[in-house]
């Protein structure tokens, strides 16, 4: 008998998962099936994109879809676009979805939920009928990413409110528009770097024109004539804008399943390493509904990113269409990697591991230090000032994180950082590992072991 799948979300997480579990149920000679369902008209596409696209540095959303319909349809997956799961019912084994076909019911044997994250819209973004307000909203899916191209296409000023990765890049994307920009953040802009990291950033946008305010907490919008005209902070603020950019954080998409799963702390998911949420009642979940080991924290963690869904969705496809396989998602690091143009401002901004405030919260005793260099030598014209931070723990050496911003060059450097952590490895290990070095890219010192030295030196 053909053993049935049912995946819940047709995008990184759901689909890697199906076409992964498709490949190794063939592999060992066993028949499945994998029915998909997606809420929405488009799957498989790159959210982390969608920036550059509303900035007009790709050409066309079709430029960021990896798969598309018809060719997860050709690999075997039965797709149902425009169908949203109403309800799970995990003791039964079986699924209502609503679509084009009306309400129907489906029963599984096994069951994936990819439902992905929300954007975190506030009650006082939205309007009578709990839509956003007119001229504002979040840039999570393709949709949304559409009317903001479309948006931008008018004059006027843009505000955004947060102070994560996606209002950074959407402040890229208005500047590129050629729209006068003001980011507010409740906290601290760039929070997951250290202060004195973060500020290079903040210094940066504000000499390319960006009105950066921190610790301006929005709490309303100013509507005229049914659209958006500004932002109210809880300090008193009024802050007059044509546009707003909701970049206010994601929530996993876990309500359906709430009354009957675990949740972590972020309200996520929390699957083992093979992707299993429940074993006895055969429940996986991959993707940003869930929360993710930190390798160095040793808990969930809340990381939204397309590469863990990615992986952990590829993990749990395998051990669904192979129950002899063990492929493990063995978790993350929190690595992570943006850029900010603005004008004549060029940054590179990436992190990889623990900040000294996340260390030394969570009860380490660490020693950090900032080291200012060049990506190149110096006598080289491709050489871009450059700062990297590294956190270490006192008495094991243990190399806690790598912070890093910088111009041209600079940023993909964290990936060497990240191996070392991935792998347990100490101040030492990064300062002394092998590198590549020639003018037109390093020093001969590379920079990055130069700053773990300096570390290294002073434990």
């Amino acid at each position: 008998m053909t053993h049935r799948i049912v995946v819940i979300g047709a995008d990184a997480a759901g689909m890697s998962a199906a076409h992964q579990a498709l490949r190794a149920a063939r592999r060992v000679g066993r028949e499945i099936s994998v029915l998909a369902f997606e809420a929405t008209s488009h799957t498989s596409y790159s959210a982390c994109g969608l920036p550059y696209w509303v900035a007009g540095h790709v050409d066309s959303p079709e430029d960021l879809v990896a798969r598309t319909v018809e060719e997860h349809r050709a690999a075997g997956i039965e797709l149902r676009m425009g169908t949203r799961v109403t309800a799970v019912d995990l003791e039964a084994r079986t699924v209502t979805a609503e679509g084009p076909a009306g309400v129907e019911e489906f029963g599984y044997d096994d069951v994936v939920i990819a439902t992905g994250a929300a954007p975190v819209v506030p009650d006082w973004a939205r309007g009578e009928d709990s839509a956003p307000i007119v001229g504002s909203g979040a840039v999570t899916t393709l949709d949304e990413g559409r009317e903001w191209v479309e948006r931008l296409k008018t004059r006027g000023d843009v505000l955004v409110a947060g102070g994560g990765y996606i209002g950074l890049e959407m402040v890229e994307a208005a500047l590129a528009r050629g729209h006068r920009c003001t980011l507010l953040t409740r906290g601290r802009f760039m929070h997951s770097l250290d202060p004195e990291m973060g500020r290079r950033v903040v210094d940066a946008m504000r000499r390319a024109g960006v009105d950066v305010r921190e610790d301006a907490e929005v709490i309303g919008l100013d509507v005229e004539a049914g659209r958006v005209a500004g932002a109210r902070t809880a300090d008193g603020q009024r802050v007059p804008a044509d546009l707003v950019v909701l970049a206010l954080g994601l929530s996993p998409r876990t309500e359906m399943v709430a009354d009957q799963l675990p949740l972590g702390q972020h309200r996520g998911l929390l699957p083992d390493a093979r992707g299993r949420a429940d074993a006895d009642r055969s429940v996986w979940a991959a993707g940003d509904c869930c929360e993710v080991r930190h390798r160095l924290l040793g808990e969930p963690r809340f990381l939204p990113l397309g590469t863990h869904a990615n992986k952990l969705g590829r993990a749990l496809g395998d051990n669904l269409g192979d129950p002899a396989s063990q492929l493990t998602f063995d978790g993350a690091l929190g690595t992570s990697i943006t850029r900010f143009v603005g004008g004549e401002e060029y940054l590179e901004i990436a992190m990889t591991g623990l900040t000294e405030e996340v260390a030394v919260e969570a009860g380490l005793d660490v020693l950090a230090s900032t080291l200012e260099g060049t990506t190149a030598s110096g006598y080289m014209p491709e050489a871009e000032p450059i700062a990297i931070r590294v956190v270490a723990e006192r008495g094991t050496r243990r190399l806690l994180g790598v912070q890093i911003v910088g111009g041209h060059g600079a940023g993909k450097r964290v990936d060497a950082a990240a191996a070392v952590l991935w792998s347990g490895g100490t101040v030492d290990d990064l300062a002394w590992m092998d590198l590549a070095y020639a003018p037109p890219f390093a020093t001969s010192w590379e920079v990055l072991s130069v700053a773990a030295r300096r570390v290294a030196e002073r434990l």
